[in-house]
């Protein structure tokens, strides 16, 4: 019987928490974000072969990461961080989890149009932009944590019309680049480990 509790508490508890960071409502953002771009690639709405091809997937990849970003915001605050000492387990497994599934979405919108940089350049992209969010999120907070993966895609919007080679550009850069694939790695690490150690940052507002 003990079991039995421990484990219908526990099931309560991953409810609670994917209620109350609004991740259902995040898996429709990114499942919608995955249809633009198949629906995009797929109808031509851009010309083939010009910078708004490599533009758009990196456009909805910082959409997607901003979304998983926000998640990372809890409407209780200090009195969650003082009584759950499961917290840190449910933002590592959430964020791993809405990253994997973003990877697995974008993909599977992108898989008609061949593009350039296939899959491992997906994997790569979502991966270090997500990052960017989460480290956004533990710095100025949940609510704002979009913030982190839309100046990123400004300044890689740019990189891409003035064709910059460097690594912290991640996106301009081939698939098999090593130092794009390292820094994106370490973004995403980075982030990964802040929101599972401290959770987003709680400003007075909040």
């Amino acid at each position: 019987m003990p079991s039995w509790g421990n484990a219908a508490a526990g099931s309560r508890l991953v409810r609670l928490y994917v209620a109350s960071r609004r991740i259902p409502v995040a898996l429709g953002a990114l499942v919608g974000c995955s249809l633009v771009l198949r629906a995009a690639l797929e109808w031509h709405w851009i010309p083939s072969g010009g910078p708004l091809t490599q533009q758009l997937p990196v456009l909805l990849e910082a959409g997607t990461a901003s979304v998983i970003a926000v998640t990372t915001y809890s409407p209780f605050g200090e009195p969650e961080r003082a009584t759950g000492r499961w917290l840190p387990y449910l933002r590592f497994g959430t964020a791993v989890a809405l990253t994997g599934i973003t990877v697995g979405l974008v993909s599977a919108g992108a898989v008609a149009a061949h593009l350039p940089g296939g899959a491992l350049d997906v994997v790569r992209n979502v991966a270090g932009v997500v990052g960017i969010g989460l480290l956004s999120a533990a710095v100025i907070g949940g609510g704002l944590s979009w913030i982190g993966p839309i100046a990123y895609l400004v300044l890689s919007e740019y990189a891409i019309q003035n064709a910059w080679r460097t690594p912290w550009i991640w996106p301009d850069r081939p698939p098999h680049d090593a130092g794009a694939a390292l820094f994106a790695t370490l973004a995403f690490v980075a982030g990964t480990v802040l929101i599972t150690v401290r959770g987003s940052r709680q400003r007075a507002a909040e």
